[in-house]
């Protein structure tokens, strides 16, 4: 399917769901976001203006965007597409998620794979737990995986098995306990790829063997502040090399971005990021990917 599994190659086809679909009404709302996490209730209208300004980011990068379709199984957090799948080399693999409360969207992103046209290559089972935002693919053969609270060592180990002989390391990067379980701490929280050899990271939280890897690899950093670390500062997703959306709020990682020789583009994300707190790299599943080019 997708034989380029870097995260920074041009984005040319992504999975989304739209608030409309994962939002469903306000008594939903209303219903959901206390049990779910949420910081606040989504207000629905302003939400999806928020989203619609950022489909059209992705869109005028040049991406198809399919669409995840409305679910009964599912709850607001299937807003955020990209935990419940991860994309390889041989389709897309089924994740089970650590926070119980999002048990069905694996079942519910199956269907629309199958839909789609995209090959499922697998699933993680049971005792297995393993998100999407805690896998970073390095390139086309080394992926990266956070083992903290969403992801274990057994959906690691099953997530290991299904790649094969598709990759030649798996580097898995252990997550510190942070504010604990109940809280949601992603690889992902901590490193942005927007290069093949520049990230967005936030130090003060990045396992030492992880960062050390990152910097032999040629890797350099966009350090994120401490004051832009809980406005998700470190959740960039790349469009293409060094082209790069944000959440609107962090300007000095942004500054830092521009520097390094980033363009950046911002969208604002009070009802579909900040409540829920799932930045672009949250709000997207990454389909396919255009090689990246050496610069």
């Amino acid at each position: 399917m997708n034989r380029n599994l870097s995260e920074v190659g041009r984005l040319t086809r992504v999975l989304v769901k739209h608030p409309g679909d994962a939002f469903v009404d306000e008594a939903t709302i209303a219903a959901e976001w206390k049990a779910l996490g949420f910081a606040g209730p989504p207000a629905l209208p302003a939400a999806i203006d928020e989203y619609e300004a950022f489909l059209e980011i992705l869109r005028s990068a040049g991406a198809q965007i399919d669409v995840l379709p409305r679910d009964p199984r599912t709850n607001l957090d299937s807003l955020y597409a990209r935990d419940a799948s991860v994309v390889c080399a041989r389709g897309a693999i089924l994740c089970r998620m650590g926070k119980r409360l999002r048990a069905n969207e694996p079942a519910a992103q199956s269907d629309a794979f199958r839909t789609l046209g995209i090959p499922v290559a697998g699933e993680i089972a049971e005792p297995g737990c393993l998100e999407g935002g805690d896998v970073v693919w390095l390139d086309d053969r080394t992926v990266a995986v956070g083992r903290g609270y969403r992801t274990n060592d057994e959906g690691i180990r099953q997530f290991r098995g299904l790649l094969g002989d598709s990759i030649d390391e798996l580097i898995v990067v252990p997550l510190p306990h942070w504010r604990g379980p109940g809280d949601v701490l992603h690889l992902m929280s901590l490193v942005s790829p927007v290069d093949r050899d520049l990230a967005v990271v936030y130090s003060p939280l990045l396992p030492v063997p992880f960062r050390e890897r990152l910097l032999e690899r040629g890797c350099t950093f966009v350090e994120v502040p401490d004051e832009e670390f809980d406005s998700m500062g470190t959740n960039v997703l790349a469009l293409a090399p060094r082209h790069c959306v944000m959440l609107k709020g962090n300007p000095r990682t942004r500054t830092a971005l521009e520097r390094a020789g980033a363009t950046v583009v911002e969208y604002k994300g009070d009802e579909i990021s900040v409540k829920g707190a799932g930045g672009p790299t949250c709000l997207t599943r990454p389909l396919v990917r255009a090689p990246a080019s050496s610069r």
